[in-house]
């Protein structure tokens, strides 16, 4: 196994990719998950440290300007999100890491680690059916949720340079795919 190995699940918003993390993260107990930072507010369900590390836009900030993130994005005008370089340092020294973040991020650790990681793109099905999901979740009002949609066409087009593609039309499958692909990445 490398001495880092890393596993990067990335997708627009609603394709299903923190799902398939959970799944992943139940059937291969070695692995360790890396939690990303955000400025977002959390959700009622969400535990900082746990979900996320939720931070202020200035401590988001004075991060970056230390170098203390691996990748970091403003994926929506005022949300940053990103990965603390001291999270996957930590969790490489205990097994490979997964992490759950979006392309542009994924894309810059892929150029950091190489062939150390594996970038996996969880595709939807459909952008019908991504528009769907999105909804149902009942977490995004109207305006946030056409900046999510109107993200997916960019992130799409970046899925063609990430290591595969997952199509999620079927969770199960799709879990299947990743935790195969997962498995061969780490000589499992």
């Amino acid at each position: 196994m490398p001495d880092h190995s890393i596993v990067v699940l990335t997708a627009p918003s609603g394709a299903g990719k923190t799902t398939i993390a959970h799944r992943v993260l139940d059937a291969l107990p070695a692995m360790q998950f890396s939690v990303s930072a955000t400025t977002r507010p959390p959700r009622p369900d969400e535990t900082d440290g746990v979900d996320y590390h939720f931070l202020s836009t200035e401590k988001f900030q004075a991060r970056i300007e230390a170098g203390d993130l691996l990748e970091y994005q403003e994926v929506y005008p005022g949300r940053y999100y990103g990965t603390l370089r001291s999270e996957v340092e930590a969790k490489t020294e205990e097994g490979p890491v997964l992490l759950d973040i979006d392309v542009n991020g994924a894309l810059n650790v892929k150029r950091i680690f190489g062939d150390d990681a594996l970038v996996l793109f969880i595709a939807p099905p459909s952008l019908e059916e991504l528009q769907r999901r999105l909804e149902s979740r009942g977490t995004e009002d109207v305006k946030s949720l056409q900046a999510r949609l109107d993200r997916v066409e960019q992130e799409m087009e970046k899925a063609e340079v990430c290591d595969a593609v997952v199509v999620n039309d079927d969770l199960d499958a799709a879990v299947e795919e990743t935790l195969t692909r997962t498995r061969q990445f780490l000589d499992l």
